[in-house]
Formats: structure tokens, sequence, C-alpha cells
């Protein structure tokens, strides 16, 4: 099924699972969302469950906020990346603090799903990659899946947490169709995964950044280099046990992301390999990411985001150290 089928299963089982599970966003109601990932599930459970909010971010997510410490485990949607800042205060000052500040005795289970990145064709506001904002605070778990099947699984999995999840969707891979395993998770929420075996370079990245990876490994294969393709998954906390093993095996490293470069996720975990594997390196790791500026009108997203040649290129630069 596509991605976006994937969420809506996922969010559907949840809420058969749970009766406080309660979903909340603009236009989620009978139009199901922008994408439509909610589609009939107000009409399956009804107004109280499935509920169409004002165009206030800051309302929503506190609305949430007030609704988990009365028990219930919202979800939220935001409608677009660049749309989450007018909430980006009730998020960070409360929702993320609110457990630390009750010493652990209050449980803020709420799940605000934001679709992030590019290759859609749109404007500002609409493909941005912020999740650099959310990773740096503490108190929040940031996910990211990049197949159908982790979105299925994921989404249960941080609706079942009783910590505040940032759930980033990759827009342009919601139409992006795979298997989905309906009777066991392939791997737990905060996993990092092996999607590609390889020997000669490791390529990590994370949401739609894998597909590219992918593309790029398999171009390589075909010049002889062999490469080994990381899905991060968690991107808060990172499962930075898998990413190490590959880079003691090969030496060699490729992080690639659409957000800009400057204080990134990618720059954080190349640091952190650089500390722990430093002796295991060949080459410096390398990053591959958007460029330090806001995000550039449609016509131009093509030069902007990397793609596979951007990645070779750099596994290019690598090898040759």
């Amino acid at each position: 099924m596509p991605l976006a089928k994937a969420l809506n299963a996922g969010l559907r089982k949840a809420m058969q699972d749970d009766p406080r599970v309660l979903l909340m966003g603009e236009d989620i109601g009978p139009l199901g969302g922008v994408f439509r990932v909610t589609e009939h599930l107000q009409a399956e459970f009804g107004d109280r469950r499935v509920l169409d909010t004002p165009l206030a971010e800051s309302g929503i997510v506190g609305s949430a906020i007030g609704l988990a410490m009365a028990g219930f485990r919202p979800v939220c949607e935001i409608q677009f990346d660049g749309f989450v800042f007018p909430a980006f205060d009730q998020i960070t000052t409360q929702l993320a603090k609110l457990t630390n500040r009750h010493e652990g005795a209050l449980s803020l289970p709420v799940v605000i799903r934001i679709p992030y990145g590019g290759h859609i064709g749109a404007i500002e506001h609409h493909q941005e990659s912020p999740e650099a904002y959310f990773t740096h605070t503490p108190g929040l778990r940031v996910v990211s899946p990049s197949t159908p099947n982790d979105a299925y699984w994921m989404i249960q999995e941080a609706i079942a947490s009783n910590d505040p999840v940032i759930f980033f969707e990759p827009k342009s891979k919601y139409w992006q169709k795979g298997e989905v395993e309906l009777d066991a998770s392939a791997a737990p929420l905060h996993a990092t995964r092996i999607v590609r075996r390889g020997t000669d370079v490791t390529l990590v990245g994370h949401g739609a950044m894998v597909t590219t990876l992918l593309q790029a490994a398999a171009l390589a294969e075909a010049e002889g280099t062999s490469c080994e393709v990381i899905d991060v998954r968690s991107l808060s906390p990172v499962d930075y046990g898998p990413i190490l093993d590959s880079v003691r095996s090969t030496g060699r490293m490729v992080y690639a992301q659409e957000a800009p470069q400057h204080t990134s996720l990618g720059s954080e975990i190349a640091a952190t390999v650089m500390e722990r594997a430093f002796y295991a390196l060949e080459a410096p790791v390398l990053r591959v990411s958007g460029f330090d500026t806001p995000f550039p009108p449609a016509k131009l997203e093509g030069a902007y985001l990397p793609d596979a040649d951007r990645v070779l290129e750099a596994v290019d630069r690598s090898l040759a150290y």
C-alpha cells in the first residue's frame, strides 16, 4: 500500500485498540487531511474522536497537552512542515518539559504528525525540513519513517509511547507503495535499520533521503563500489550501534539530508561517529544536504535538494582519501 494509506491504517488500528486515542487537526475530518492520511476516519469513529480544529496550531497543541493531562492520547496533524512554528512555543516550553517539571509523575502521550521535506513542487513553508529544532529539544522523541511498513508500525508505536513524539512524515513518499506486514513490526520505534549491505562506504540518512541513497548505491555498484545504506528512523534518540558497526567495517561514511547543513542532525551524527569510531575511519565523515538558505521557489528545488549524483560525488571524495 502507499505510505499515506499505511499511516491511515496504523491510525485506524490505534483508535480501534484504545478509545483514548483522538485525532486533531485542520481539515482532517470529512476532507481527510490535505494528503488524505485521515480519510474516512471521522465517518468511522465520529467527530468527537476525529476533530476538525480552527486554523490555530498553538491552540491545537495546547489543547492536546490538556487532553493528555486528562488521560487521553491525542494525535495532532500539522498540515505542512512550515506551519508548525506557531505551535513551537507550546511544543518546546510546555510539551517537552512538563514531565520533567513534575519529576516524572505526569505523562504526556502526545503525537504531533508533521509532513515534511521537498519534491512536491510547492512554495515556501510547504517543503521545509525543520527536524533539527526538535531533535535539539530535550524531552521530545523524534522519528521519521521511510517506508509504508515503517509508517504503519511506527505511528502505532508513537501513539503507545508515554512521551511526546514528533512524527515527521516524508510527504514526497506518501504515494510510494511498499509491502506492509500487518502481524509484526520490523523493528522497534527507536532502532536504526540497515536497508542494504555493502563493504566500501556507509551511506546514512532518514525519511525520503533513504530512497535517494538506495539509488546512489545502485549506481555506485555499477561502477564497482559497494555501499551500505542505513535508515536512521529515530532522529532522537539515535540508535548509533548499527551506524558505528558499519563505519568500523567500511571505514567511510556519507550522511545525506534535505535540511540545511549548519547545526543539523547530520552534523550531530557526523560528530558522534568521528568521536566514537575515529580510529576506524579512512576518511572524514562527509555530509550532503540542502543549502544554508531559505527553501527556494519550486522551479529551483531540483538544484537545492540532494540527489543521487551529489551523493555519488561525496562517495568519490571519500574514496579519494
